[in-house]
């Protein structure tokens, strides 16, 4: 049995021991803690802690889960100049999965004579389930500029607004993608998507806000009590899964070939630096901003449709709040043993929650901290978040991203039915619209985590602060 002590409020420690190179550190408070034990998230949490030039601590949040060789929640991060590391399996197959908050002046009264028309017409116009392809076509030197252009690409289209950009993580674009290391395959499994939902656990959803927890940061942020905002979630597709499978394939043999003993040949990696780690950064890079160009557009589309049911102009009203990824490797600046180094620091289910000051957080809200935003399941609440200080101090600036499950979809199917979920949120006023009833069994609510004790568990460990509660008013899924 592991040894796991307390060292914090709301924080956990699993010493090094073994072959593992760094201390690991569990956020989770005394509700969340006692069901982590259940799968092999905490094994997991141990094999990354392994892998070389890891920065202590290895870290997994409070909806962790698990993953594909890392766990769903984990934050890791490599210094190169120590023999650092990236992994395909430490961000995931849905690269820049990721989350936007769009404002809207209005309220549920004006949304309930018109939600079955908005929700048919969000429908249509923004296309969601497996393998769906979007009303974008594109050509391969126009995906080509998309993903290595991001956001501004999508700019010179017609798609959003220039204020957008800058209430995008990295500006809505990712330097140094790299569209010749992207595999024919990914290429023609890109091709049809912009502008899609996918499946799984993504959604837009139409939501209102409930109540603010605090009012000073939530006017900052634009958050009014009782307005309707929209969220989207969704990330990059058919693109970044091939991306993921094509870079763990061709790194399934590197361990011998670099000398790099692996507790689990999920955790595939090679050495910063080296071919093959370019290669993968450089298709990831690709992905991360099919992903925010994807999510953009369905913004882009969003607004269009809220024009048609509301009125002209309705958009008008409706600037993003902010834009965040939560599957992704990248390089920042983390102060490492008392010095301030650049390590490359993964996040797989883990969202960018920098405290006040830092330069990557958009100017208009670089005094109070960066804008986290953290979905819950369908038809439980949502937050809005602000980094602090202790996300910088514990977890290289990460925090949680969302409710996380703790219940395999294949269960969820054989514990309710799609049927049964639509009616009991009909009758709390939740309207739901999916291609397939499964798709809602799957993602039911009782198959995720408490999200509001997932919260409370990262605000008690000093990551990051509540702003405001969210609740779902009507959702489009996958």
């Amino acid at each position: 049995m592991v040894n796991i002590t307390p060292s914090g409020p709301a924080l956990w420690t699993i010493a090094r021991h073994g072959d593992m190179r760094v201390d690991a550190r569990i956020v989770a408070n005394q509700n969340i803690f006692s069901n982590m034990q259940s799968d092999r998230t905490l094994w997991q949490l141990q094999n990354m802690a392994t892998l070389p030039g890891i920065v202590e601590p290895a870290c997994v949040m409070p909806d962790g889960h698990e993953g594909y060789g890392f766990p769903i929640g984990g934050v890791a991060a490599f210094d190169q100049d120590f023999g650092g590391v990236v992994s395909p399996g430490a961000v995931g197959y849905d690269i820049n999965c990721g989350v936007r908050l769009i404002l809207t002046d209005l309220e549920e009264k004006d949304l309930q004579p018109k939600k079955r028309e908005l929700i048919d017409l969000l429908f249509k116009n923004v296309p969601s389930g497996v393998g769906v392809k979007g009303k974008v076509r594109l050509q391969e030197r126009e995906l080509e500029e998309a993903v290595t252009r991001g956001v501004p690409w999508a700019l010179e289209q017609g798609w959003g607004r220039k204020e957008d950009i800058e209430a995008c993580e990295e500006n809505g674009c990712i330097p140094n993608a790299d569209f010749s290391v992207v595999s024919p395959m990914a290429r023609k499994r890109g091709l049809p998507q912009f502008g899609t939902v996918g499946a799984g656990n993504h959604f837009v959803e139409i939501q209102k806000v409930e109540k603010l927890v605090d009012e000073n940061v939530a006017k900052r942020f634009g958050l009014v009590p009782g307005k309707l905002v929209v969220m989207i979630h969704s990330g990059s597709r058919g693109f970044g899964h091939q991306v993921c499978d094509d870079h763990l394939k061709s790194m399934i043999n590197v361990a011998d070939k670099y000398n790099i003993h692996l507790p689990d040949r999920e955790l595939c990696c090679a050495p910063l630096g080296s071919p093959e780690a370019e290669h993968y950064l450089g298709a990831m890079r690709c992905a991360v901003n099919f992903a925010f160009n994807n999510r953009h557009i369905m913004m882009h589309w969003v607004r269009e449709t809220f024009d048609t049911v509301f009125g002209r102009g309705t958009s008008d009203d409706m600037p993003l709040l902010y834009d965040v990824c939560h599957n992704i490797a990248k390089f920042e600046d983390h102060q490492v043993l008392g010095q301030r180094k650049r390590v490359c620091v993964h996040r797989k289910g883990a969202t960018r929650a920098f405290a006040a000051g830092r330069s990557e957080i958009p100017l208009k809200y670089r005094d109070i901290g960066q804008p986290v935003i953290i979905p819950g399941s369908m038809g439980t609440a949502s937050y809005v978040l602000v980094g602090a200080q202790g996300s910088m101090d514990k977890t290289f600036g990460s925090t949680c991203h969302g409710a996380g499950r703790r219940m395999s979809r294949s269960k969820a199917v054989h514990t309710w039915t799609g049927a049964d979920i639509q009616s009991g949120l009909a009758m709390r006023n939740i309207m739901v619209k999916a291609t397939e009833t499964d798709l809602i069994a799957e993602e039911a609510p009782g198959a995720y985590k408490d999200v509001d004790e997932v919260v409370k568990s990262v605000e008690e460990a000093g990551l990051s602060r509540i702003v405001a509660r969210l609740v779902p008013l009507a959702v489009v899924k996958g």
